[in-house]
C-alpha cells in the first residue's frame, strides 16, 4: 500500500504590485512561523513588470532608476539576498516552510537542494533535461565576494538548476523565526537589453562585455522549445514538478484574511516605502 503523502498548501495569486507580492511572501513566512497555516508553496507574476533586488544590494551604485521610472517598470528590495532580477515574462514561485520539518536539512545549502528538485521535476514537465550542478563552494565564495554583476542570473549559487550547460532559474533565500522562505524566478522569455539598460556599470565596455557573457550564461524556456509555451502552462508543468520533487500533495487553498491584512500592513509600512527600498 502506497504511503500517504504529506499535504502542503499550494496557492496561485492573481498579478500584483512588486510590494504586495514581498508582503504575501513575507506574511506566508510569519503565519506559518506561528503554526496558523501549513508549508506553502506559491506561484505569482507581476504587474507592473517590475526589478528586485537582493537585501543587501546598494540601489545607488548598481540600479539605474531613472531607467527604471522611464520603462514604467516597478522596484522592490525583497527580504531575501542575491542580486537583481527582472520580473518580466515570469512564474515566480515562493516555498515556506519551517526550518524543523524532516525533508528540510538544518544547512541553507543542502536546502537549496531540496527545494530545487521541484523546480527540476517542473522542467522536465516541459520536456527539458534539467540538471543540478553543483558549484564548488570557494567559487561561490568567490563570486558573492567579488560579484561581477549586479544580475542575478549572472552569479551562480550553490545548486545550479542548467539546461544545456545554462543557467534556467534563480532563486533566494531568508530564514527568519525558524522558518525557511525561498523564491525565484522561472523565465519564459528574458529582455536582455532592458534588464541592462536599468542597471549601473563601471563602464560602458564593462557593460557590454557583461552582457555578451550573460547570454552564455542565462536562458529562457522559451529558448529552449520548439513551441512557446505561457504562463499558464508553465504553472500546471511546476505544479507537478514541486509535487513530484517534494513528494508532497499541494492542495489549491487561498490565502487567508489574517494573511492578506498583515500583507497589506507589510506593503504599506515596508514594501511600498522609500526607507526600505532605498535603505542602503
Amino acid at each position: 500500500m502506497a504511503e500517504k503523502k504529506e499535504s502542503w498548501r499550494f496557492v496561485r495569486t492573481e498579478p500584483l504590485s512588486p510590494a504586495m507580492n514581498m508582503a504575501i511572501d513575507e506574511a506566508i513566512l510569519v503565519q506559518h512561523s506561528k503554526g496558523e497555516v501549513p508549508p506553502t508553496v506559491r506561484f505569482y507574476t507581476w504587474e507592473p513588470s517590475s526589478l528586485s533586488i537582493g537585501y543587501f544590494q546598494e540601489v545607488e551604485k548598481e540600479v539605474d532608476m531613472d531607467q527604471v521610472r522611464a520603462h514604467g517598470l516597478g522596484f522592490v528590495r525583497r527580504p531575501t539576498g542575491g542580486r537583481a532580477v527582472l520580473h518580466d515574462t515570469e512564474l515566480t514561485y515562493s516555498v515556506v516552510v519551517s526550518e524543523q520539518h524532516p525533508a528540510f536539512p538544518p544547512s541553507v545549502i543542502e536546502s537549496y537542494q531540496v527545494i530545487s528538485r521541484g523546480l527540476m521535476e517542473g522542467f522536465r514537465e516541459l520536456g527539458l533535461n534539467a540538471e543540478m550542478v553543483t558549484v564548488q563552494p570557494g567559487k561561490h565564495q568567490q563570486s558573492l565576494k567579488k560579484p561581477q554583476s549586479a544580475v542575478c542570473f549572472d552569479t551562480p549559487s550553490w545548486y545550479e538548476l542548467v539546461v544545456e550547460g545554462k543557467k534556467v532559474a534563480g532563486s533566494a533565500q531568508t530564514r527568519q523565526n525558524g522558518t525557511i522562505l525561498q523564491h525565484g524566478a522561472i523565465l519564459l522569455d528574458m529582455d536582455v537589453d532592458l534588464l541592462f539598460d536599468v542597471l549601473r556599470f563601471p563602464s560602458e565596455q564593462v557593460k557590454q562585455q557583461l552582457k555578451s557573457s550573460f547570454f552564455n550564461k542565462a536562458v529562457a524556456i522559451n529558448q529552449l522549445l520548439s513551441e512557446k509555451i505561457d504562463v499558464e502552462t508553465a504553472s500546471e508543468a511546476f505544479f507537478k514538478g514541486f509535487s513530484k520533487g517534494l513528494g508532497v500533495t499541494l492542495e489549491p487553498e487561498s490565502l487567508t484574511e489574517e494573511e492578506w491584512n498583515l500583507a497589506q500592513q507589510l506593503a504599506e509600512t515596508r514594501y511600498a516605502r522609500d526607507e526600505w527600498n532605498f535603505k542602503r
